[in-house]
């Protein structure tokens, strides 16, 4: 049949309107007998219900792309208009009436004509949630059940709960959703607890993106089975590395070590040595750990926890490469020359002795010098110092080729015992952090390439190149600030974007442009097929370096086993396997930006929690966005929040589009991107996740705040945008 299917698409794209009824297929495929034309019907029909192909009303049978239908993941604002981002073109509008059930994240099938903006939604391929968490409000028509998701709250909704349950004002709950459309039906299924209680508030992120903290039954019975040390007999086929000087650098509070690091200085530069936890090696392929962590897809970061891709017993215990313990592991043996390229490698199975437990803190503290810190770890000779060489000709290489450095802040937010946000600031980021994140970018290129050359499946981590409809708009936008961007008409080259971001790096505008321009990239996602990296400036690139924490780091450990290591030579399962990784890539990618979503969304809430406590203080920031409706300001301590336009009431304020700013009509006061400026916070909602500034002046008098601007609420959540790849940290910041 799918020989036929494939035919059919062939007839249709080549025929015009007017001979795609199924007669002209029939006599076009040349079909005569009965039997053919009922596998030919059947085959149409079956394509219909899958919505591979469509029928007009005059029975003639389209294409997708011929019937103007589209597929895309619908994006739902608080107002109700639905958008569908398309990379070569402008987003296309839904209206709610025309929304088809479909919610927030769904894919859909739109019908769009090009030349349209509105669409409408014909089709839910995939439904992004079948859960809504809420919490139960007393109001004036008695108790309430309130969506936490403020894109739910203005859908009409009917809960259902069993008889034995009673709702109580603040309780929240998960609801199942029984029925889509309107109403949308619910069914509680699971009390999380009071809004108020600690904890609480990030659970129900957690769950509202489908992250749940605890294992099932199944996975813990067979993590019980698993020896936490290392036996005699599995280190037979390794090579043994246990005399050698091998550190783990990690995070003061980091509990899980999954990668070390080695380096011995030589006549050809560097041999540095990147070793994995092979976790592959006890989490075997579809066993219920490997089903649960494939569902996963990655461990999540939020403020006050982590949600392990794997059980704690696992990842903390015979995975992680604790010191003085023999671990096993999968190493990336690199020889580096002092111009920083990779000349050599060898990947094979292995196993350590981590000499040292060593933390970035430390490790930047002996490379500034510290004499005690160096004192202390004097047994491990000249190892952070040829490390801190080694990695910084590999960065200095990678500059060469055109990796592009975004400036990019994240924030280290710190709560106390009950989850309250009790300080904001911005995450320190040292010559420790920097080798770190070089050494495994060389490993995980060097992977790549071997896996890619010698056609063994793998999942890749690709980055393609940023559209050119979005290049141009940010020239346009770039220019208009007075800095100039040339590139190429057709093609696209990373080291253009880096000479550019060199060119303005001493510019007040920097961290703005370098903000704008990373809002123009696409967002890097897991393939089977090696398309390189456009980022990294890397024709081969994927994730090795991390198991414990991304799936498809452990299918890569995988396939390295079952191809290279025991050499097999199955093609069926080659194929197999093939088809598998793009499986594995597909829904690892769909995870992991549930994981990012979260990790954002606790972020917003938390900013906006500690902001209550900080309602009509003056700071100084600089304005990262501008809207019809206002302009975006972010604060030293990465804390944004929306200035309204309809509190700047000294003047009637338009937007240019096209400069990205505001302009008084009658004294031309304008607001514009990289623009320092003074503000109030007049509120702050925890609820909303919202933060509302006004404008003072230099004497820190508030300048324009309108007569009704209540001091108590935000309007709109902080906008956000695509994160860098980096390597440990709080979800945005995976590694490379």
């Amino acid at each position: 049949m799918e020989e036929l299917r494939d035919r059919i698409f062939e007839y249709l794209q080549a025929h015009p309107k007017g001979k795609r009824k199924l007669d002209d297929i029939q006599e076009g495929l040349g079909l005569s007998s009965a039997s053919e034309f009922a596998a030919l019907s059947k085959e149409l029909d079956t394509m219909e219900e899958e919505y591979q192909v469509f029928r007009s009303q005059e029975n003639q049978y389209q294409t997708r792309e011929q019937a103007a239908i589209l597929e895309g993941r619908i994006s739902i604002n608080r107002a109700g208009m639905g958008f569908i981002d398309q990379e070569d073109r402008d987003s296309i509008k839904i209206d709610a009436k025309d929304q088809n059930t479909a919610l927030n994240g769904d894919t859909v099938l739109v019908k769009c004509q090009p030349w349209q903006v509105y669409g409408s939604v014909i089709a839910v391929v995939k439904r992004a949630h079948e859960h809504v968490i809420g919490t139960f409000t007393r109001t004036e028509h008695g108790m309430q059940f309130i969506p936490d998701d403020i894109k739910l709250q203005s859908t009409l909704v009917r809960v259902k709960y069993a008889q034995d349950f009673t709702p109580i004002e603040g309780m929240k709950v998960v609801c199942s959703i029984e029925k889509y459309g309107i109403p949308l039906v619910l069914n509680v299924t699971q009390t999380i607890g009071y809004k108020d209680d600690p904890g609480v508030d990030i659970t129900s992120i957690l769950l509202n993106h489908d992250i749940v903290a605890e294992f099932p039954q199944e996975v813990m019975d067979q993590v019980h089975t698993i020896s936490q040390e290392v036996t005699e007999s599995e280190l037979t086929g390794r090579k043994n590395l246990t005399n050698e000087n091998t550190v783990t650098i990690d995070g003061d509070d980091s509990k899980d070590f999954d990668d070390a690091v080695g380096v011995i200085k030589n006549e050809q530069g560097w041999l540095l040595k990147v070793s994995i936890a092979d976790v592959s090696h006890y989490v075997t392929w579809n066993s219920p750990l490997d089903l649960e962590a494939r569902k996963r897809g990655c461990s999540t970061y939020v403020t006050d926890r982590v949600i392990p891709m794997l059980p704690h017993e696992l990842s903390n215990g015979i995975c992680s490469l604790n010191p003085h313990v023999i671990r096993l592991t999968l190493t990336a043996e690199m020889q580096i020359n002092p111009a920083g390229e990779i000349k050599d490698y060898q990947i094979y199975p292995s196993y350590i002795r981590s000499t040292e437990r060593m933390t970035y803190n430390n490790v930047n503290k002996i490379l500034d010098g510290d004499e005690e810190k160096q004192k202390q770890y004097a047994h491990l000779g000249t190892l952070f110092t040829d490390l801190a060489a080694c990695a910084d000709a590999i960065r200095g290489m990678r500059n060469k080729k055109g990796a592009i450095n975004f400036a990019s802040t994240e924030a280290e937010i710190k709560v106390d015992e009950n989850g309250h946000p009790i300080d904001i600031e911005p995450k320190q980021r040292g010559h420790a952090e920097e080798i770190i994140e070089d050494c495994m970018i060389a490993a995980n290129v060097t992977v790549a390439n071997f896996l890619k050359w010698q056609e063994i499946p793998a999942i890749y981590r690709i980055h393609e190149e940023p559209t050119i409809k979005r290049i141009k708009n940010f020239v346009n936008m770039s220019e208009q600030m007075g800095h100039k961007l040339v590139v190429g008409k057709s093609d696209i080259y990373p080291n253009e974007l880096q000479r550019y971001l060199d060119s303005v790096s001493d510019s007040e505008e920097y961290q703005v442009l370098s903000m704008m321009l990373l809002r123009c990239m696409q967002k890097a996602r897991y393939d089977s097929h090696c398309i390189g990296h456009f980022g990294l400036a890397e024709e081969e690139y994927l994730h090795f370096t991390s198991p414990i924490r991304r799936y498809p780091d452990l299918v890569v450990h995988r396939m390295l086993r079952k191809y290279s290591f025991e050499q097999n030579t199955n093609l069926e399962e080659r194929k197999n396997d093939e088809k598998l990784c793009q499986e594995y890539a597909e829904q690892s990618s769909v995870r992991e930006r549930e994981s990012s979503d979260a990790e954002f969304d606790c972020d917003d809430m938390k900013k906006a929690e500690y902001m209550q406590n900080h309602i009509g203080e003056k700071y100084e920031g600089i304005i990262t966005g501008v809207q019809g409706y206002g302009f975006y300001v972010e604060l030293p301590n990465t804390v944004e929040g929306l200035v309204r336009v309809s509190s700047l009431t000294d003047d009637y304020y338009s937007f240019n589009p096209d400069r990205m700013e505001l302009v008084g009509q009658r004294r031309k006061r304008l607001y514009r991107l990289g623009m320092k400026v003074n503000v109030v916070v007049l509120g702050a909602s925890k609820q909303d996740s919202t933060i509302d500034f006004g404008l003072t002046g230099k004497n820190g008098k508030v300048l324009v705040v309108h007569k009704d601007q209540k001091l108590h609420r935000g309007t709109r959540k902080t906008h956000r945008h695509n994160g860098k790849e980096g390597r440990k940290g709080n979800g945005r910041s995976k590694k490379h």
